[in-house]
């Protein structure tokens, strides 16, 4: 009892918190850390998305150059063959640059499905993470038997 105090405090004892001031500290320590992993993994998941995006840019820009002088060096050359033999197979020559263009279109969309099909999942690393995180809350969750 204090001087100047009636009665004593019920339910005290000591300095120990109680039961339900326990609790609410576990609650705030387990949103604490929730929020902890959602920062890491949005962090995670903007890293990804950045990455992604200058992958992408990276191989617009460079099938640009490439459609580009391709383009004109295929158009040159196809210029130069139906020249070569213009005074004595000219239409040979012309069936057999148009053919070729089409091999290599033909050519250029298996490679472009094929890169297509093999692109790895968009963000696979966030959902890695995020599903190993679920698995060890659901592991922290569970009840342990005390043998």
């Amino acid at each position: 009892m204090n001087p100047g105090e009636d009665t004593p405090h019920e339910g005290t004892v000591g300095t120990e918190p109680g039961p339900i001031a326990s609790l609410f500290r576990s609650l705030a320590n387990l949103f604490a850390t929730l929020v902890a992993i959602a920062h890491t993994r949005l962090e995670l998941l903007t890293t990804e998305l950045q990455q992604e995006m200058h992958r992408v840019a990276e191989i617009m820009v460079w099938t640009f150059i490439a459609l580009l002088a391709g383009g004109i060096g295929l158009f040159l050359a196809a210029l130069v063959i139906v020249f070569v033999f213009w005074d004595t197979h000219r239409l040979l020559a012309s069936i057999v640059v148009t053919s070729s263009f089409f091999v290599i279109a033909v050519v250029a969309v298996l490679v472009l499905r094929a890169k297509v099909k093999g692109r790895p999942r968009l963000l696979e690393g966030t959902l890695t993470e995020l599903a190993t995180d679920v698995s060890n809350l659901r592991a922290a969750a569970r009840p342990r038997r005390h043998e």
